[in-house]
């Protein structure tokens, strides 16, 4: 009995990693590939859910329509900081806190309240959910089919962001975005806007990261205000642990499942240790002492390759 409840709490776990994987993958468009330390996800993150629970709730829209309209918000709240960097010359961990700041009176704002239930509201869960027949039908407990029905939606999600995102980040203005990351100076050599490319890169990486607001925030039937909070450790964390597995990752396209796959196991990892007694207060504690530990993995390789080529 046991292990049937821990497996249920994996399989929990792995639904709401794949939906936690946009967030992971626009915060890795903004770390990894525009070179770019923006603060503002936790405020997009949170922008998002807030966005599409009064979309549901206070102007009753298709759900689905909910999450593009979460999408644009977090793409405004990227060009914003986008704009206080690159026209202002704020340094961007500056530029990300205050927006970041700024989008929590702008989420108390939207909502109206710090919290808003979405329970017996129509969500993405929900319209899912009436297409199939009741768990008992199926011969599976319905919190066993509730778990199915959000893995299927996060992973439907999941790879049409991975697939739209590997498609833009090949086109001219993806290339342009790459390249700035890399080398700002070399891209201004070459005529292009390297202002424009940060502007356009911030805001695809907010927008990927509020669109996964809003799904957690459908999924799980609430938005709150303090939803996005620790949300750029938890990405960073996703990402490192799928680097870490994939190391030897060369392809785009491989780098991008394996942030998928970080996701996944950051969340088994969590699952897990709450499954065996830890005290949840101190997740936030561990998922640093994680993110510590798997950077620290290549500076120890390297050491232990120093220490062999002296001994010999």
């Amino acid at each position: 009995m046991a292990i049937i409840h821990y497996l249920n709490s994996v399989l929990g776990a792995t639904s709401q990693g794949f939906a936690w994987a946009i967030l992971a993958i626009g915060v890795y468009v903004s770390f990894r590939i525009l070179d770019f330390p923006d603060m503002t996800s936790e405020g997009s993150f949170a922008l998002g859910g807030s966005v599409s629970a009064y979309c549901i709730a206070g102007l009753g829209l298709n759900p689905v329509l909910c999450l593009l309209i979460s999408a644009l918000a977090g793409m405004a709240a990227g060009a914003v900081t986008g704009f206080l960097h690159t026209k202002l010359r704020i340094p961007p961990i500056l530029a990300g806190i205050l927006t970041m700041i700024a989008l929590y009176s702008v989420n108390l704002g939207i909502m109206g309240k710090s919290n808003t239930p979405l329970l017996a509201q129509k969500t993405v869960l929900s319209m899912a959910k009436s297409l199939f027949p009741s768990g008992a039908a199926l011969g599976i407990g319905d919190n066993l089919l509730q778990i199915l029905i959000t893995m299927s939606l996060g992973i439907i999600f999941t790879v049409l962001v991975t697939v739209l995102l590997y498609w833009f980040l090949g086109t001219e203005v993806g290339c342009a975005i790459r390249a700035t990351g890399n080398n700002e100076n070399m891209v201004r050599a070459q005529g292009a806007n390297t202002d424009v490319m940060k502007i356009i890169g911030l805001m695809v990486g907010n927008g990927l990261i509020a669109l996964s607001g809003g799904l957690v925030a459908q999924t799980q039937g609430y938005a709150d205000v303090s939803m996005g909070v620790g949300a750029i450790v938890i990405g960073l964390a996703s990402i490192v642990i799928g680097e870490v597995i994939f190391r030897r990752a060369i392809s785009f396209a491989t780098r991008l499942i394996s942030i998928v796959v970080g996701s996944i196991i950051y969340r088994i990892i969590i699952a897990s240790v709450l499954y065996m007694g830890f005290n949840s207060n101190n997740l936030k504690l561990l998922t640093a002492v994680m993110v510590a530990a798997a950077l620290s993995i290549p500076v120890f390789k390297k050491d232990k390759v120093r220490i062999e080529r002296e001994e010999d």
